[in-house]
């Protein structure tokens, strides 16, 4: 009788926590769930539950350069503006400092224990910055233009504030940050707000926003100096999660006049394509990781959610479970 050992030269592994990282084929019995598990490549996108946010809110920002096991969601709106900052461990979330001035509609830059908060709307537009060290917030350098719903990117000594809105209109106007204080930077080709970014401070992607709701597919590509055109979204949408980087990106949820979205893109640096959709329709969410390991948190279905949903894209090995069916 044939055997798994005999074809693979190996038995079956009894073993209490799953394997990583993980082969295509890989086999294994999980004696803690009790188990056979199976690790199989994916040929699409998955999105699967994580750990709930102690806070429901919408609104939020996030480390934009953040993984999916390490994000970042602060400030935002629950019954009112809130200055929470939640860490995920790939698991669960649990609290962080408290930033020093509550609001929602910020730029989000940086990771978990280096981000930086610039931006966003108290009762009125502002121009604060604050930094992030993994524990507590301090204040950073002063914004040059108070705004909200502005795209943030890059790290927290590296970073770029873009779009957003400036009554009683929206703006293109960058700023770049050196970690101590904020320059002008080139200006998008499209003013808008409610758009989100990801990438570095010298190759950056701002793409979404309104208004009107035809520049919600408008992609810019940023070479640290002045911004060009790139691909447009399939969907038009402001307020949405994105992850990546300039040439390896994901957008995802938004608004999509009316209404929250479900609808998922990842661009190749040059043009996006439709990938799997999220599990429930969101916007105003937070986003971070990358075009093969994103994560979505937080953000406004019907009413404020504290949902987490974890991607991981084509290609990727996932775990099974092997059974009898």
């Amino acid at each position: 009788m044939t055997t798994y050992k005999g074809i693979n030269g190996f038995a079956v592994q009894s073993v209490a926590t799953d394997p990583s990282p993980l082969d295509e084929g890989q086999v294994w019995y999980n004696n803690a769930s009790y188990a056979f598990k199976l690790a199989s490549i994916t040929t699409a996108g998955t999105w699967a539950s994580g750990g709930n946010m102690a806070t429901a809110r919408r609104a939020l920002a996030s480390a934009a350069s953040g993984t999916q096991d390490a994000a970042l969601g602060f400030g935002g709106f629950d019954t009112g503006n809130t200055g929470t900052t939640e860490e995920y461990n790939g698991t669960s979330w649990t609290s962080g400092g408290t930033m020093g001035t509550a609001r929602r509609n910020l730029g989000g830059i940086g990771i978990q224990t280096a981000a930086l908060a610039a931006g966003g709307e108290t009762t009125v537009s502002t121009n604060i910055s604050e930094e992030y060290d993994g524990t507590s917030w301090t204040s950073g350098g002063t914004l040059a233009t108070a705004r909200r719903n502005l795209g943030g990117a890059g790290t927290q000594t590296s970073g770029l504030a873009f779009g957003g809105f400036i009554s009683p209109a929206s703006t293109g106007v960058t700023e770049e940050y050196d970690g101590t204080s904020w320059t002008s930077g080139g200006t998008m080709g499209t003013a808008r707000y409610g758009l989100r970014g990801c990438g570095t401070q010298t190759a950056a992607l701002g793409f979404g926003g309104q208004p009107p709701s035809a520049t919600g597919t408008a992609t810019e590509e940023y070479d640290g100096t002045s911004w060009t055109a790139g691909g447009s979204l399939n969907t038009s949408r402001n307020d949405l999660g994105a992850a990546g980087t300039q040439t390896a990106a994901l957008g995802f949820g938004g608004y999509l006049f009316p209404g929250s979205g479900v609808a998922v893109e990842a661009y190749n640096g040059t043009s996006w394509t439709n990938d799997t959709s999220l599990p429930t329709a969101t916007r105003q969410q937070g986003g971070a990781g990358t075009r093969s390991a994103a994560i979505s948190f937080g953000g406004n279905t019907t009413a404020n959610t504290a949902a987490t949903d974890e991607y991981i894209g084509p290609g990727s090995p996932v775990t099974k479970t092997i059974t009898t069916s």
